[in-house]
């Protein structure tokens, strides 16, 4: 499959991941769109070209699981892969209750996340 034309959306509020993501993404010829808040996600979700989302669980005012259940009552089904540095049980049961396509604990390798873009779109 082509990897040309697809869209990553990556939300991490922490500066390096996003770069980090970015710079790995391109090299495997995806396309970026970078956000540093669920909010600004939700904000431009209707504008998003998106196939699928990667996005940390500990964000600002609203979680990474919480920004999965507000684009699901607003529509959305952008598949969701969900990333933590946090061993918390909860949170895993929580990503997967909604769905998610992965749920990886960072520091992660890079084909496991390589792997889980692949089955999402």
């Amino acid at each position: 499959m082509s990897t040309a034309k697809k869209v990553i959306a990556v939300v991490d509020d922490d500066e390096f991941m996003l770069e980090a993501l970015e710079q790995f993404l391109s090299a495997l010829s995806y396309q970026t769109e970078l956000y540093k808040s669920a909010e600004a996600f939700i904000v431009a979700a209707t504008k998003s070209e998106a196939a699928c989302l990667v996005v940390d669980i500990q964000l600002g005012d609203i979680s990474g699981i919480e920004l999965g259940r507000q684009l699901s009552a607003m529509g959305f089904t952008f598949p969701i892969i969900f990333m933590t540095g946090s061993d918390d049980y909860l949170f895993r049961k929580q990503a997967m209750e909604l769905g998610c396509i992965a749920f990886l604990k960072k520091p992660f390798p890079v084909d496991e996340i390589a792997k889980a873009i692949a089955d999402a779109i």
